[in-house]
């Protein structure tokens, strides 16, 4: 990925895998033991010499386990991370890692010499890719958990190369599901807003997009993408405060793309518009200006022209394309809502848009 790709969400900046302070350690999540008055503390408890502790040994074997499928991904402009998808050489990563690149190379954490690969088909409104490399032997994929299991506390491990040291290992917890973050547009991102992100507390910098968020059962749950950042403090690193794509969403994504070549359902529904934010006369944002409609779109059947500025859907303000995007991830396709428009001769109107699916293109 490039190092300097951003992202945008509601209540900070982010950055794609963007800088953190945090760093990888072995059992500062774990929770501390309870003992009875008088009883000897785990800490003071004899072991061999040199030999791991229950939790050290447990992350030791993840990490065995799942580093041979992780990958790092070198494009002409940048790098990022990759996981394994399938042995036939198919890779998952973050679109904003492939950028505008169609062809890359590819080399497994754990060593190796660099394969070429090749683009098949990037999600850019979801940041999901998927690539492939010409020389798949060898590579082993990964195991694929349920993210719509995941709990808050639970321990996870983010893997991937940082400012491109490879095989790099952090640890957290997930510190919150079901968030909904947006990035800006830029040349590495086209805007992607990710329902139901994984937030956690595991170190996320630069080069960590589109490795592997997993498990203590060395299931990947999830795709690290963004990292926050502070807006009061010059846009600075937010330590502890990342957010992952729940491995749900990816392994459907990649198995369309894989299967058809394309994202056939992309599960979210759409106005049928492209615009961008308006900023009012105060200097601030106060709507999304509609540039075009998609002919016979949700939009376009319920009135809606190029000129017109969307300022409220079901009475939420949309002062941004980002709150737009957010708020249209809490519908589904077939949905009806109420948008509120402000045409270009200053009249205010409210219309029934009824939705239609986000395109995977």
């Amino acid at each position: 990925m490039r190092e300097i790709a951003a992202g945008l969400a509601a209540v900070a900046l982010l950055a794609a895998c963007g800088p953190s302070t945090s760093t990888s350690t072995s059992t500062s999540t774990a929770s501390p033991a309870t003992t009875a008055p008088g009883s000897p503390s785990p800490a003071a408890t004899a072991s061999p010499e040199g030999a791991p502790q229950p939790l050290e040994g447990l992350y030791e074997r993840v990490i065995t386990d799942v580093l041979p499928s992780i990958v790092q991904i070198n494009t002409k402009v940048g790098l990022g991370s990759g996981i394994v998808y399938d042995t036939a050489g198919h890779i998952i990563t973050n679109a904003h890692v492939v950028g505008e690149a169609t062809e890359m190379n590819v080399t497994i954490a754990t060593g190796g010499a660099p394969r070429p690969a090749k683009l098949v088909k990037a999600f850019g409104a979801g940041d999901l890719a998927v690539i492939k490399v010409d020389r798949p032997d060898g590579l082993r994929p990964a195991r694929f958990g349920d993210s719509g299991k995941l709990r808050v506390g639970q321990i996870v491990l983010a893997m991937g190369n940082p400012l491109g040291l490879s095989g790099s290992v952090t640890d957290g917890i997930v510190s919150a599901v079901g968030r909904t973050v947006s990035e800006p547009q830029s040349p590495d991102s086209p805007g992607a807003t990710i329902s139901g992100a994984i937030q956690t507390s595991a170190a996320i910098n630069p080069g960590n997009s589109g490795g592997a968020l997993v498990n203590l059962a060395g299931e990947v749950i999830g795709i690290p993408t963004l990292a926050a950042t502070d807006p009061q403090f010059g846009g600075g690193a937010a330590p502890g405060i990342g957010f992952a794509i729940p491995s749900n969403t990816a392994t459907d994504i990649a198995g369309q793309i894989v299967k058809y070549g394309k994202v056939t359902n992309s599960h979210r529904a759409a106005l049928g518009i492209s615009g961008s934010t308006i900023i009012g006369a105060t200097r601030q944002p106060s709507g999304v200006g509609v540039a075009s409609v998609e002919k016979g779109g949700g939009a376009e059947k319920a009135g809606i022209r190029p000129g017109d500025v969307i300022v409220a859907v079901n009475g939420e303000k949309t002062a941004t394309m980002a709150a737009l995007s957010e708020q249209l991830t809490t519908f589904k396709p077939g949905d009806q809502v109420k948008v509120e428009i402000l045409r270009p001769d200053g009249e205010t109107q409210t219309v029934t848009v009824t939705l239609g699916q986000l395109p995977g293109d």
